[in-house]
């Protein structure tokens, strides 16, 4: 998936965190959260040469080119999952839980890709959820339209937290 998609799913795991810590959405930390989910995001492509989050962190990006480290690999598995947990604790509970999720958004969504993703990273086989005839390639129409779903769903999250009775009237 390209960066965008990630850095809406990444706005999305945001949003889900806000509301259940039960933040007010006009206020500093609210904006901070959905920041922060944007750039945890696209975070797991720092193994892509080329991508923006290798650029960023050239440094981190160079290490895993030169460990060998293949793109949805190490950055896309549960292992790395579990240091990002461990690196991560010392932030404030709000912005832990919006890092992890919105990290953790990045390979559940190259699972819907073609080319899925290792998630038992060492172990060298690749999982995907959908079959390769419906499965999400990168910068494709189906991807285009997957971020659109993402963005309406980005915001039709706060008008629900906003106006709760809009769900209850309507089921």
């Amino acid at each position: 998936m390209l960066q965008k998609t990630h850095s809406i799913a990444g706005f999305i795991s945001a949003e889900i965190v806000l509301i259940a810590q039960d933040i007010n959405i006009f206020s500093l930390d609210t904006a901070g959260a959905l920041l922060l989910g944007c750039l945890a995001g696209t975070l797991a492509d720092v193994d892509k040469p080329g991508s923006t989050m290798a650029k960023v962190l050239f440094p981190l990006s160079a290490l895993l080119h030169l460990l060998k480290i293949k793109h949805r690999t190490l950055t896309h598995s549960f292992i790395f999952l579990c240091l990002i947990v461990v690196l991560t604790m010392p932030l404030p509970p709000l912005y832990f839980w919006v890092f992890l999720t919105a990290y953790a958004s990045h390979p559940l969504i190259d699972l819907l890709n073609e080319r899925g993703v290792e998630l038992f990273w060492p172990f060298s086989f690749k999982i995907r959820l959908l079959p390769k005839f419906i499965a999400i390639d990168t910068g494709s129409v189906s991807e285009t339209v997957f971020r659109w779903l993402l963005l309406a769903v980005s915001l039709f999250i706060p008008l629900l937290h906003l106006f709760p009775q809009i769900l209850q009237t309507h089921l």
